[in-house]
């Protein structure tokens, strides 16, 4: 599903967060936005969402344009989000329409893509955190989004748990070709993951660059070729130079 972003603006309580932002993103595409704090890359993903609708600029799924939420895309937060209320099964098939057995049937078949096959009876307070971001991982996936959206969704986890979740997150791309938005702080993170990356600067964020990473998935991750692209981001945003040393 194609995905266009025209000149995208948005403001809060009159200071503008973005300005004119313009991308696309070709179907089965990975795209990641890149840049410090402050200069609107969840914005971003809450316009194209659905869930901001108070934006300038249009944004365009398939050449239709709306502000409405859209069942063709799901959204996998920082946090899990689940309701702690609820088993896991009940996480995933909350909010799905149809038969109570097929919808179950569903979220099982989803349980087992992101490896918890036997948690469908627990709770999320049973669950580490990785075990309830993959939770929310299956919950995006169970309406068959045609677009994920994808918020620092592996931020709060350790290095080990998060390089898990990312490859688990490249093998469902690989089954299912969702077009992927990927919001992210981590440099790594974006050139280990994305086709290619948009790096957002200053307060409003404006693009500053695109850069295209051209190695095939899967990568190393301590490639030579991966670690260029990491020296050219830093230098994109200004964090590459040696800092200034004090007598």
């Amino acid at each position: 599903m194609s995905l266009e972003l025209r000149n995208i603006s948005r403001s809060f309580d009159g200071k503008q967060a973005v300005s004119n932002i313009s991308f696309s993103a070709q179907p089965g595409e990975i795209i990641g936005i890149l840049g410090t704090s402050g200069c609107g890359k969840s914005t971003l993903l809450r316009a194209i969402s659905g869930l901001d609708s108070s934006y300038n600029g249009e944004i365009a799924i398939n050449g239709n344009t709306t502000k409405e939420i859209r069942d063709t895309t799901g959204f996998i937060f920082q946090e899990s989000r689940l309701f702690p209320w609820l088993t896991v099964l009940d996480n995933i098939t909350f909010g799905l329409k149809g038969n109570k057995q097929d919808k179950i049937i569903r979220a099982k078949q989803y349980l087992e893509h992101v490896g918890l096959k036997e948690c469908g009876e627990l709770y999320p307070r049973q669950l580490s955190g990785g075990m309830a971001q993959r939770v929310a991982i299956a919950r995006a996936l169970v309406t068959s989004p045609e677009i994920l959206l994808l918020d620092e969704p592996f931020s709060a986890l350790d290095a080990f748990t998060k390089m898990q979740l990312q490859d688990l997150l490249l093998n469902i791309w690989k089954t299912y070709q969702s077009t992927i938005i990927l919001v992210t702080h981590d440099i790594d993170e974006a050139i280990y993951l994305c086709n290619r990356i948009i790096i957002l600067r200053g307060q409003p964020g404006k693009i500053d660059k695109e850069i295209e990473i051209k190695e095939p998935h899967p990568r190393d991750r301590g490639s030579k070729q991966l670690v260029e692209y990491k020296a050219k981001i830093l230098d994109s945003l200004d964090l590459n130079k040696p800092s200034v040393k004090t007598s």
